[in-house]
């Protein structure tokens, strides 16, 4: 962060090259004025919070509000005011559409009276636009912040003596508490004895530290700390002795807080349950419980659980007799495991799935469960619980990724305010298209499975070859085995291999069906980009470098029309363009998604060499490019929905059943 106008200045000059570059003589605005159109994604700026309000050397500032914009489509800067003038400016980091960050330097926080100083002023949040140049403002936010160049950690309260497990989380309340990163960190400084159960001496502690991890983020009164096994072992007995804070800046300086005396009694691990119940390949079982190390921590602990038991297959459709069941005497091992639980994973690698086939077969897991926990020389094995588990059917959990380079690119084509309109019909068209397989599909980052493949729709191909999608996953995965494929960024294996290393869904690429489509996009190598002109009679009325007249959210303020199908497209009247449009482009994303989908779960031809259909045939998802066009994908002017044919559906349901028919009525053939 800076004092001066430097970084405004440089901003500008950044923007103003980028509007040279985007904008065009088509677009629209007053005729003769010079002005190019306001950019109404930066129309609903606003600024609603920044945290943490104390500053010290190396403070990640979070600024949070709504309507950012990412570069380059726009430089932000939060400036300070205060009655007397500008305080304080510094470029920021984006990070999402409602949050941007920076770091506090040493020249904001001297401009702001550290090393023990006040401001007490207004924040504005300004983004210079690369589409018409013009400067946004939020509104004021007035706030007042502390700078100083170290804090002293204040200690009010503490948990109080009583029963705890290794690795419970002890909360602390108070102020001045450093939250990590470029700042240093705040940790607990234990000292006193711990006393084992049934043994005559207490044992001295001294030099134990502790993290603290900030309760919530940005605030400084509040954080917990692990009694972890450092302090003490893992066996039980009881802790005595004094906490105090110390602050670690990462200057150097250190501080320290008054101390609390306290007693704490240690328990020795226990097994409480597990959720879910019923699980899948690749999903997480939650165990709780207490007293789990892991390995994490770098001092040589760790948690198994031993199972032993019985395994007892489902009985297969019209068999006859029930399966016998299979004998388990195992020691699982947990992904992670800390304190109050351990996160264990179903997985083929293991001692269970080296027992159970289990992407083919379900049943239910019975037996008895118990910990045993290792740190360093000592070894704790818990009281058994019982354990009844069940093993369904395998499952490919998506998550579908819409990149901030895809909303920006929706400016291209003037429909950037229909991002979310798009997004629901995209995964609609998906979703549709997996159907009576077993897929789910998520635009949240799953955290209940550890084995997940991710898909991203982006805005421009990294590859600069104009294609519209490329699964770059490492080599054809027949059978799905791998269950983690990730379309998207860069992946250097695919790079070795000669082929293009970025992978995706590429939106702008859908520019080669115009008839017009630079400066965005030319026709592929892959020859997909077949141009038509129903692309532009749908897209036209907005696209800005064609004279268009771009979304806003003012279109959207009333229902827009519901279409059974693409027969009233392209329309006339404004607001079934509107609805032509995004069912249009939701459905380009969803099918091309769906395609790429298919690649990573090893369509086209499992058994053999080829990525595609070898015949052109009408409404077939794994159909090459080329023979994909407009139309189908769009679903305009009686073509598709495009379908998976029978071959390649039957292969679906094989690898990720979910014992239901095939919803379709029917299927074409593939060749």
């Amino acid at each position: 962060m800076t004092t001066t106008s430097t970084s405004r200045s440089r901003t500008s000059r950044v923007a103003r090259g980028l509007v040279a570059l985007l904008l065009c003589a088509g677009c629209s605005g007053d005729e003769g004025s010079g002005e190019a159109p306001a950019d109404d994604a930066l129309a609903q700026l606003a600024l609603t919070g920044i945290s943490p309000s104390t500053l010290v050397p190396g403070t990640r500032l979070i600024i949070e509000g709504r309507s950012f914009v990412a570069p380059p489509w726009a430089e932000g800067a939060l400036v300070l005011r205060s009655d007397a003038g500008e305080v304080a400016r510094a470029a920021v980091d984006f990070v999402d559409f409602e949050r941007v960050e920076l770091t506090v330097d040493g020249d904001t926080l001297a401009a702001l009276g550290a090393p023990d100083g006040w401001f007490s002023g207004q924040a504005v949040l300004e983004f210079v636009s690369a589409v018409d140049g013009r400067t946004y403002s939020s509104e004021p936010l007035a706030l007042t912040l502390q700078a100083k160049d170290a804090l002293t950690p204040q200690l009010e309260s503490l948990q109080g003596d009583g029963l705890i497990f290794v690795n419970d989380a002890i909360a602390v309340a108070g102020d001045g508490l450093l939250l990590g990163g470029d700042e240093g960190v705040t940790v607990a400084a234990l000292t006193g004895c711990f006393q084992p159960a049934g043994a005559g001496e207490c044992a001295p502690v001294s030099g134990a530290e502790v993290e603290l991890v900030p309760e919530h983020e940005g605030q400084r009164d509040r954080a917990t700390f692990r009694f972890a096994p450092k302090i003490a072992g893992i066996l039980p007995g009881a802790f005595s002795g004094e906490i105090r804070l110390r602050n670690k800046h990462a200057s150097g300086v250190e501080t320290e807080s008054g101390a609390e005396a306290r007693v704490y009694e240690l328990l020795e691990p226990m097994l409480f349950g597990a959720a879910p119940t019923v699980a899948s390949l690749g999903q997480y079982i939650d165990i709780e419980g207490g007293g789990f190390v892991d390995t994490s921590d770098g001092d040589g602990g760790q948690t198994l659980i031993s199972l032993v038991g019985s395994f007892t297959p489902d009985a297969a459709p019209g068999a006859g007799e029930t399966p016998e069941p299979i004998a388990l005497d195992l020691l699982l091992v947990p992904e992670e495991s800390y304190g109050t639980r351990a996160r264990y994973v179903v997985s083929e690698d293991d001692a269970l799935g080296q027992r159970v086939d289990l992407r083919r077969v379900t049943g239910t897991i019975t037996g008895v469960a118990a910990p045993i926990v290792n740190y360093q020389d000592q070894e704790i094995v818990g009281a058994e619980i019982p354990v009844q588990l069940g093993v369904t059917r395998v499952k490919q959990v998506v998550h579908v990724v819409f990149l901030p380079s895809y909303v920006e690119s929706l400016r291209h084509f003037g429909l950037r305010a229909a991002d979310q309109q798009i997004r629901a019909r995209a995964l609609e068209v998906l979703a549709r298209a997996y159907e009576g397989v077993n897929v789910e599909l998520r635009e949240q980052a799953p955290e209940d499975f550890a084995l997940f493949s991710q898909i991203e729709i982006a805005g421009p191909d990294p590859n600069g070859l104009g294609l519209l999608g490329y699964d770059n996953s490492p080599g054809k995965d027949a059978g799905n085995s791998r269950l983690y494929d990730r379309i998207g960024s860069v992946n250097a294996l695919t790079q070795e291999d000669g082929y293009p290393g970025y992978g995706g869904v590429f939106v702008e690429s859908m520019f080669a069906f115009s008839e017009h489509p630079e400066p965005f996009a030319s026709a592929p190598e892959d020859g997909a980009g077949v141009a038509t002109p129903l692309f532009d009679a749908v897209f036209d009325p907005f696209r800005p470098d064609r004279g268009g007249l771009p979304l806003t959210a003012a279109d959207f303020e009333q229902p827009l029309p519901q279409l059974e199908g693409g027969g009233e497209c392209p329309a006339v009247d404004r607001p079934t363009q509107i609805a032509c449009a995004v069912r249009a482009f939701g459905s380009l994303v969803g099918t091309t998604v769906a395609h790429e989908l298919g690649h990573a779960l090893g369509l086209a031809d499992p058994e053999g060499a080829a990525f595609h259909n070898l015949f052109d045939a009408p409404g077939r998802i794994m159909d090459a490019g080329v023979h994909r066009g407009f139309a189908e994908r769009a679903e305009l002017e009686g073509e598709g929905p495009a379908r998976f044919c029978l071959e390649h559906f039957s292969y679906l349901q094989s690898i990720l059943p979910t014992g239901a028919d095939d919803p379709a009525p029917s299927r074409p053939a593939c060749d």
